[in-house]
């Protein structure tokens, strides 16, 4: 399948950047062609009135709209996958993508679909008053500490909802936890077009060189919001166990000044040193005060066989099962985290059994190999979702399935033998207007509603399974769907 990669990269290398490029290795590495329409932040500073122009493009860009629809004009792709829009791309493309019927899939990497700052955290507290259309709260509250900047942010998110840019133009949105799903919801997108599809770590690591571990890690970007007052108060509380913090720390001057000899910085590492940085680690800790994505380092700190400390707070209860694979404490308290970790910290037995838990989890939940099949490789939850569909109106006369990618033809002959009806599937959105052309409208509407009580609600809008009555002449059928 040739699949579109679309994404506008962030001036700063992130966990968003890195995740975007394993998909980039991972679609590669099981055959398809993959062709990216990206610009990157890092132009701004060489464009003239760069930060003006980054301002109203945001909001709409007519310009990258026309190279966008020229690029799938030319690449022909089989799925867009999109990613970060803006400020560059702007998500005044995506009517360029319906307009072809090539099915779409966004991944919401945060919360910037519902919150102008992408983080609902504002000014040291969770934030949520931008959901259901009140953007105006970006500017009052000034959510990037720049009243032009985050009356750029407000706007943007403003037009977008007000254009029904993603509401309208996206088949598939492809959330990190249940919780950011439940926030979407919330703000009103359809349930039924919502997946979760956790983020992947690449499993590299041999758990055979798993040690106890000499300090507490924490690794990620050194701010407000992933709690790092917390940490610093912690170590403070705890001179006698080392922490060591990997990430830039450029512009964390408010944390870095008096800290406690016990805390070390780190810096940025690469790959070979954020390797020995987990396997020293005996506790891994994400005290974060806001929602979060998916923070990949936790599941690399499983990987490596380490327990987890993390907040009580968005989906990371999700990713870390309390008194299983870690603990939790309540975000933004110190004397929490202080007390659990001290605890595991003279429980080695404990983290080595914690650790073994995560790793395990890890390796089921969140493998490149997981996501693939999350995203990208769901035959037989095709099956599945006709089979019971069928059983619940079994006088229809035959079944189509439009999806993502085409499912596994032994699926499709097991599904015939047992449902005795003929089944045709497409990764084309096309097919819809084949079918009308053919003179073929009529469907089963009235009995949406008795099919949908037998099988995940969702999975009939995401997956698009339609049942057809009346005469059809499979042979024309056919010829017009390969031409």
């Amino acid at each position: 399948m040739k699949i579109c990669l679309v994404h506008n990269h962030y001036g700063k290398y992130s966990g968003e950047e890195a995740v975007f490029d394993q998909i980039h290795k991972l679609l590669t590495f099981y055959g398809h062609e993959v062709v990216v329409f990206e610009r990157s932040s890092v132009d701004i500073q060489n464009m003239y009135f760069g930060k003006s122009r980054s301002f109203f493009s945001g909001i709409y860009n007519p310009a990258s709209r026309y190279r966008f629809r020229e690029f799938l004009r030319n690449k022909k792709p089989e799925l867009i996958h999109i990613h970060n829009l803006f400020p560059l791309i702007s998500p005044s493309v995506l009517p360029e993508a319906r307009s072809t019927g090539i099915p779409v899939v966004m991944t919401v990497h945060n919360y910037r679909l519902v919150c102008p700052n992408g983080l609902h955290y504002v000014n040291g507290e969770v934030c949520e008053r931008c959901i259901g259309g009140h953007e105006y709260w970006c500017i009052l509250k000034n959510c990037e500490r720049k009243i032009i900047k985050s009356l750029g942010y407000a706007i943007r998110n403003w037009w977008a909802r007000k254009q029904r840019y993603y509401i309208d133009n996206i088949d598939v949105y492809a959330c990190l936890t249940e919780f950011q799903r439940n926030k979407l919801i919330q703000a009103g997108f359809s349930e039924y077009k919502i997946i979760v599809v956790p983020n992947m770590a690449k499993i590299e690591f041999n758990e055979k060189k798993s040690m106890t571990g000499e300090y507490v890690g924490f690794s990620g970007r050194l701010s407000q919001e992933k709690g790092v007052a917390a940490l610093v108060a912690t170590a403070n509380n705890n001179r006698d166990i080392p922490f060591y913090v990997a990430g830039n720390y450029n512009e964390a001057s408010e944390f870095i000044n008096d800290l406690p000899e016990n805390l070390k910085l780190l810096g940025f590492l690469n790959k070979e040193k954020i390797e020995s940085f987990y396997q020293k680690t005996r506790i891994f800790v994400l005290p974060s005060v806001c929602y979060e994505g998916f923070p990949v380092s936790i599941v690399e700190a499983m990987l490596h066989g380490k327990p987890v400390i993390c907040s009580r707070i968005g989906g990371l209860p999700e990713i870390v099962d309390d008194g299983v694979t870690g603990l939790l404490v309540d975000p933004g308290n110190s004397s929490d985290l202080s007390a659990k970790i001290r605890y595991l910290w003279h429980h080695p037995e404990l983290c080595h059994k914690m650790g073994r838990a995560g790793r395990v989890k890890a390796l089921r939940e969140y493998s490149d190999i997981k996501y693939y099949m999350h995203l990208h490789d769901q035959p037989y939850l095709f099956y599945r979702m006709a089979k019971e569909a069928y059983k619940a109106v079994p006088e229809i006369d035959a079944i189509f399935i439009t999806c993502l990618c085409s499912p596994a033809r032994k699926v499709i002959n097991i599904l015939e033998k047992e449902t005795g009806k003929p089944v045709i599937s497409s990764c084309s959105a096309s097919l819809y207007g084949v079918l009308k052309q053919l003179g073929i409208r009529e469907t089963i509407e009235d009995q949406l509603d008795e099919i949908r009580r037998s099988i995940p609600e969702y999975m009939v809008d995401m997956l698009g399974v339609n049942f057809v009555v009346g005469e059809i002449d499979w042979n024309e059928l056919a010829s017009s769907i390969d031409n």
